[in-house]
């Protein structure tokens, strides 16, 4: 994807957990951070208290939406992904991308991988990998339009 792109339809779930949402019901309201995880992506689980720590203190201006990304054939277990999401306090909306349809739509090839979208549905930010939370936060407090702290 690239940047000012528009936000792509949230639909191809093999199932969601915590909740489904729709690009129309995240769309308007407030900005949106789409994050790609994988249980089979360290990374991933060790960036997961810094993207629960984002999602609780922003809960209230920034919608927060997980993406079940596979790896391989292991990480197509619900089961699995249910139990490292409990683990790993993911409560928020997880659409589980068994078939890759949001992987694909998004063109993501990254896991973890962070997309910041603005209140209209515009991509602002992207970035991989498990560094990064400083840069994330300055761009969401960008897209949010506060000050730097």
């Amino acid at each position: 994807m690239k940047l000012r792109e528009s936000m792509p339809e949230l639909s191809g779930a093999t199932e969601w957990l915590n909740g489904e949402l729709t690009k129309d019901s995240l769309v308007g309201e407030k900005p949106t951070l789409i994050h790609f995880w994988s249980v089979s992506c360290g990374l991933c689980k060790e960036a997961m208290p810094n993207v629960n720590e984002f999602r609780d203190e922003y809960k209230d201006e920034l919608n927060v939406v997980a993406v079940h990304m596979p790896r391989s054939e292991k990480d197509l277990d619900l089961e699995q992904i249910k139990e490292v999401a409990s683990e790993h306090a993911i409560t928020q909306p997880i659409f589980v991308d068994n078939k890759h349809v949001l992987t694909d739509a998004f063109e993501n090839q990254y896991v973890p991988a962070y997309y910041v979208f603005d209140a209209e549905g515009n991509l602002r930010h992207f970035q991989a990998g498990g560094g990064g939370m400083k840069m994330l936060r300055k761009r969401v407090n960008r897209v949010l339009g506060k000050n730097e702290k």
